[in-house]
């Protein structure tokens, strides 16, 4: 087991990614809730999902906020870290993998998957990253 001050302390090099994932999911989660039909018609390709349903969007908001939540508090909070950041990586993984299946299913053409890169599949890759890290760390495997 490691000694606990480093399994405190994250390295430089995962701080830019784990903000970016705080900031991403945070601002965007909030952005859903205060403006669901600005964020419906300015995000691309979310207009060609569907109709716009501000109750949707605004359920989507609050998963985001939480998951942007996550990986702040598993930043301050060592020994939950593995914890939160799973939960929230599993998610994310979740809609990224949805979203090849709609590509897989001919519900998309393949560039949604460029398009959606930043903000589906990017944040997922980050969690699988900081989790793996904090999985690491905790187990003592370097």
């Amino acid at each position: 087991m490691m000694h606990a001050a480093t399994a405190r302390r994250i390295p430089a090099l995962l701080w830019l990614p784990l903000g970016f994932n705080v900031l991403f999911l945070c601002v965007n989660g909030v952005f859903m809730l205060i403006a669901p039909k600005t964020w419906y018609e300015i995000v691309p390709g979310v207009s060609e999902t569907g109709f716009f349903n501000q109750h949707f969007v605004r359920d989507i908001g609050i998963v985001q906020l939480f998951l942007g939540a996550a990986f702040a508090l598993g930043a301050v909070r060592p020994a939950q870290r593995p914890a939160l950041w799973a939960a929230a990586t599993v998610w994310l993984i979740a809609h990224a993998a949805f979203h090849v299946w709609e590509v897989a299913a001919g519900i998309c053409a393949p560039s949604a998957l460029l398009r959606d890169f930043a903000a589906v599949s990017l944040p997922a890759l980050i969690g699988v990253a900081l989790t793996a890290w904090t999985w690491r760390i905790r187990t003592g495997r370097r």
